[in-house]
């Protein structure tokens, strides 16, 4: 009986939490679905795969921003699209003082199977420039960027 006593008058040890603070379910279980009139119920909306022109779009933006070094683009270029983002990116053309830049508007052309010519406008600050990309799909069915131009604010002429 004493040593129950010691026992249970020692405290725990410190690097280990009293009970268990981890919510996910062991073995990587799915959550379960609550059961409503004996039915199970789907998520109504599957979530969906980000497109490749958003994808690239976003990450371009990124480095040529500043908030990403140009190396994490590396495995994502193709060709001489590196050397042209990294003698983009030394210039900084989208780094604004207080709001980040952001992707405006996108649009793309499909030159041939396998291929995107991408097209964006970039509201960076107050000023809006324009970005356009080439995404061509290798093996693997993995796309990379094989050309990258930035050009300056559009004209209002051009816009209307």
């Amino acid at each position: 009986m004493n040593k129950v006593m010691s026992r249970a008058a020692q405290p725990r040890p410190r690097h280990r939490p009293p009970t268990r603070q981890d919510s996910r379910r062991p073995g990587g279980a799915p959550p379960r679905i609550p059961v409503r009139g004996g039915a199970r119920t789907a998520p109504e909306t599957p979530l969906a795969r980000p497109r490749p022109t958003d994808l690239f779009a976003d990450r371009l933006l990124a480095v040529l921003s500043g908030q990403r070094p140009v190396h994490w683009m590396l495995r994502h270029t193709a060709g001489h699209a590196y050397d042209d983002l990294a003698r983009l990116a030394e210039r900084g053309p989208l780094r604004t003082r207080g709001t980040r830049p952001v992707v405006h508007d996108l649009g793309w052309f499909v030159p041939r199977a396998g291929a995107l010519e991408v097209f964006a406008r970039i509201a960076a600050g107050g000023r809006l420039r324009a970005m356009a990309f080439r995404l061509e799909q290798g093996p693997g069915h993995r796309w990379r960027c094989t050309a990258i131009e930035l050009g300056p604010r559009p004209s209002r002429a051009s816009e209307d």
